[in-house]
């Protein structure tokens, strides 16, 4: 897909009218999903646009369920916040508070939560959870991404580490540039990748035709993404990811790349039909696992995060020999 932005004159609105082009990739996937995969929205975000006659399609509103074609364009009104550099506090259910620790915060953060405010989102953030927990955290960085010291995609679950004082922030955001962190995703990807146990070493760019979306380009940043086959069950397979950089979208693109895409990823490639089969509405991708030297004594400090419910039906599915399309 490709997205034409165009912005009123004037005082900022409470709407941004961006254009959107489908892909072959979105070829009869249902309006909602498709405007999630465009925007970084979620599902449910998405498909209130269109109840709210927000998504049009020839100057027409169209329903939620409407299925997309490919090269068909839509103009989608997405909602940009007030003032992107203010935290406000939310209260968000389902986002565990995994460690409480004086200078940092370990979050198990669910989908369709984003790291912090941004332009184009009015959902819930995980800075703005901890607000409205009454946790503090660290002043530095960006005014709108205050402890933030890396990111986890809107649709991705799974945990976070939130810096809560300096030098918590400074040694942290070290760690991750220096690539001493232990990060462990575990993602379901269509088909079986041969071979079950390898490195992916592919650099990755801005795609050059589709906005909001990465490819790998001989140009692009280096990127590195070691994986291993943890289950096969034929028609997917469960995968553990060690990633060595950490670039933005870096599993979904690389194992596009590889023709096996994250189950439930649209936006780079994944069926539609059994991703619905699976009862998927965002891309089967979590982050399992996350260690790292603490900021205050030194020590290695490892935490782990249980499958959210829609990613264990997922796997469950899958190991009873269906979705039965």
């Amino acid at each position: 897909m490709t997205g034409e932005r165009t912005r009123p004159t004037g005082s900022e609105p409470e709407f941004v009218s961006e254009r959107f082009t489908a892909g072959p990739e979105l070829e009869g996937a249902r309006l909602d999903a498709a405007v999630a995969a465009w925007t970084g929205l979620s599902r449910s975000a998405a498909a209130q646009l269109c109840a709210e006659d927000r998504v049009s399609h020839r100057g027409r509103p169209v329903a939620k369920s409407h299925r997309v074609a490919a090269s068909e364009t839509y103009t989608v009104e997405v909602p940009v916040p007030e003032d992107p550099e203010r935290i406000a506090p939310q209260h968000v259910p389902d986002l565990r508070l995994v460690e409480v620790n004086p200078s940092y915060v370990v979050v198990d953060k669910p989908a369709g939560v984003a790291a912090h405010p941004s332009p184009g989102w009015k959902g819930p953030t995980v800075v703005g959870a901890l607000a409205g927990a009454g946790i503090s955290v660290s002043t530095s960085g960006a005014p709108e991404r205050q402890g933030i010291v890396h990111r986890l995609d809107v649709g991705t679950s799974g945990l976070m580490v939130v810096a809560r004082d300096e030098n918590a922030y400074t040694r942290l955001k070290r760690a991750f540039k220096e690539r001493t962190v232990t990060k462990v995703y575990h993602a379901v990807v269509q088909g079986i990748p041969d071979p079950l146990k390898g490195t992916v070493d592919a650099p990755i760019g801005r795609h050059p035709g589709h906005e909001w979306r990465f490819a790998v380009l001989e140009n692009g940043r280096r990127s590195v993404t070691h994986y291993e086959v943890l289950e096969a069950f034929g028609r997917a397979s469960l995968v553990e990811v060690h990633l060595e950089t950490g670039r933005t979208h870096q599993i979904r693109v690389h194992f596009s790349a590889l023709q096996h895409p994250c189950c439930g990823d649209l936006t780079y490639g994944a069926d539609p039909g059994l991703s619905a089969g699976l009862g998927l509405t965002r891309q089967w991708l979590h982050a399992k696992r996350l260690g790292f030297a603490s900021p205050v004594t030194g020590e290695h400090v490892e935490y782990e995060s249980p499958y959210p419910t829609d990613l264990a039906y997922a796997v469950e599915t899958l190991r009873e020999g269906g979705p039965r399309l």
